[in-house]
């Protein structure tokens, strides 16, 4: 290997040589994509794009899970499983699939990741028996950590760092339309078709969110390929829990993720049973609170970039903890307004944590991306 040139520090503008541990060094100013540009402006659509498939097809199941329960004679825990278990084949795939993008691409794996998960979302729905549903779960979970792992990267390397929040926040507000969609499309639709027609549905639109994905999302102009050496990549996810911060990010993504799929797992079987005793439908409709979502996750990473990360960060969380408790009142409408407050808090959390962790990580950038979600879909699966 020849001789690099030691890191400049008199211009950080521009961009050091790379190295095997350094997939994605900071690349050189005129290269980032600046906001108000076509190009943020197509960047922003594809990654909306994106994070409205992951979230679609992710969480598209969580109406049906009361359905599953009565057809195959499930408990709540049981059904509950069609979400864990692929949310754990997640989790798993982020710890391959980042470091998979840092050799092959950020783009091409997404978009793969896209194709794979929307085919496998239509053969789940064709299953005939729970043991066929849960596998072809796993596979979109692991097919949709191609393009989680990879998307926060693509955004670190290939947006200028005083937008990446707002660009973050446009990626995470995909992720709350595609989790409102999936919940609302599916949960109108099973109290008059199958879940598997419905899952059907859901299958062919992330199918088209993936054409448009791929068709508009610009080529990377600053990735660098890395060694996928086994030593390489060891080194790769230590290096990350050598920073003061990191590891505390991805704890933070950790119990942001579990506190929010544990509240919308089962507030559907406490708003079906007595005193609400809501319909199925009118369950479906409640996740129109996921709009807050998509305003906070947006506001709140632009705000993030202005105020500083850690001072919004905890305003949000302690946010959250307030619509938390309100939910723990009887009255329906207490109810629906700590949900909605929890979302929104949830989203706008999300939306700092990852953006923080894309400009705190100096090495690695791929893998650092692939830890913090780990942890964030781990916390789902729980």
């Amino acid at each position: 290997m020849p001789n690099r040139a030691p890191r400049s520090t008199l211009n950080p503008a521009v961009a050091p040589p790379t190295t095997d541990l350094d997939a994605s060094a900071k690349p050189s100013g005129d290269t980032y994509i600046e906001k108000n540009t076509p190009l943020f402006k197509r960047t922003a659509l594809a990654l909306f794009a994106g994070g409205f498939s992951t979230f679609t097809l992710l969480y598209c199941v969580q109406p049906m899970m009361p359905t599953l329960s009565g057809e195959f004679s499930l408990s709540a825990a049981q059904s509950s499983l069609i979400l864990s278990v692929a949310t754990a084949m997640l989790a798993i795939g982020l710890l391959i699939t980042g470091p998979i993008s840092d050799r092959l691409g950020r783009k091409s794996v997404m978009v793969m990741a896209l194709f794979c998960a929307s085919l496998f979302t239509i053969a789940s729905a064709l299953m005939p028996s729970w043991e066929g549903v849960l596998i072809t779960r796993a596979l979109v979970g692991l097919s949709l950590s191609g393009l989680a792992a990879v998307a926060m990267t693509y955004l670190s390397e290939e947006i200028h760092p005083t937008h990446l929040g707002l660009a973050m926040g446009l990626y995470i507000g995909g992720s709350a339309v595609g989790g409102m969609s999936g919940r609302l499309i599916v949960g109108v639709m099973i109290d008059y078709v199958s879940w598997h027609a419905a899952m059907l549905v859901v299958g062919g639109l992330a199918l088209i969110a993936a054409v448009v994905f791929w068709k508009i999302l610009p080529e990377s102009r600053n990735f660098r390929p890395r060694s996928l050496h086994p030593r390489s990549l060891l080194d790769g996810f230590v290096v990350q829990f050598k920073d003061a911060g990191l590891p505390l990010l991805f704890l933070v993504g950790f119990l942001l993720m579990g506190a929010f799929v544990t509240l919308f797992n089962y507030i559907a079987y406490r708003f079906l049973s007595a005193p609400y005793n809501l319909s199925q439908a009118v369950v479906g409709v409640f996740s129109v609170v996921y709009l807050s979502g998509i305003y906070s996750s947006a506001k709140i990473g632009s705000l993030a970039d202005r105020l500083g990360r850690r001072r919004v960060l905890w305003a949000v969380i302690v946010m959250m903890l307030a619509g938390l408790l309100l939910t723990l009142f009887t009255p329906l409408p207490l109810v629906i307004t700590g949900v909605l407050i929890f979302t929104f808090g949830f989203f706008g959390a999300h939306s700092v944590a990852s953006s923080w962790v894309g400009r705190r990580a100096t090495t690695a950038r791929g893998q650092a991306a692939s830890l913090y979600l780990f942890c964030y879909y781990a916390g789902s699966s729980v």
